[in-house]
């Protein structure tokens, strides 16, 4: 059994693990008890996993956990009481249907829109592209994240 040290949300936290393999998903929801990131395809194509790593959006779902060593998600990236304005901006335009992909979708807008402040709505399209949601709430979602880009 190995040991490894993470900082996930800004706190030093140890995980054991067996396979140093192991996806960082199954760290973060089995070994932390986080709900933010979700298992969807387990294959890194849908971005229901979405973390930050070094503020970039990465699949949590195919990143091993021995090659991480600081994480966001979305439970560090703001809070009910003080989210984030990505989170705030999906929050007003009702961007959510059944939930599933939001995590993903909110996690790829914030890393997005750290390295684009005004995005046009093709440039918004085209960051969320590899990001599914089968509820249709597309429309909503890239309202959401130009609202955003307004504060970025």
């Amino acid at each position: 059994m190995a040991k490894k040290s993470l900082n996930v949300n800004g706190k030093r936290v140890s995980i054991s693990y067996d396979d140093p393999q192991m996806p960082l998903l199954y760290a973060l929801r089995d070994n932390l008890g986080l709900h933010g990131p979700r298992f969807g395809c387990g294959n890194g194509q849908c971005g229901a996993c979405t973390v930050h790593i070094d503020g970039t959006a990465v699949r949590s779902c195919v990143t091993p956990i021995d090659t991480v060593t600081d994480v966001v998600t979305l439970e560090g990236l703001g809070s009910s009481q003080k989210p984030h304005f990505v989170q705030k901006a999906f929050i007003d335009e009702q961007a959510a249907q059944c939930g599933y992909c939001i995590n993903g979708m909110i996690m790829e807008s914030a890393a997005f829109l750290a390295k684009n402040k005004k995005p046009s709505e093709a440039d918004i399209k085209n960051a969320l592209a590899n990001n599914l949601c089968r509820c249709g709430t597309h429309a909503r979602i890239v309202r959401a994240v130009k609202r955003a880009s307004a504060q970025a």
